[in-house]
């Protein structure tokens, strides 16, 4: 199926999770926020929610510095 991440068209199996989204971009571990569809989805939901073919998903990373 494919969606768009961070404006970026992908091919990815049909069903993963957002859990599964973040851990195959190597981002597991990083404060990140996930925005589905313009909807921020809080971290407890990311195990349960699916994605769907032409969902956009825009992933945002915190950086610290001083």
């Amino acid at each position: 199926m494919k969606i768009v991440v961070n404006g970026e068209e992908k091919d990815l199996r049909q069903g993963i999770s957002i859990k599964e989204l973040i851990e195959e971009l190597e981002l597991g571990g990083r404060r990140v926020a996930v925005e589905l569809n313009r909807e921020i989805v809080p971290r407890e939901f990311w195990t349960d929610k699916r994605l769907d073919e032409n969902d956009a998903v825009e992933i945002v990373q915190f950086v610290g510095g001083g």
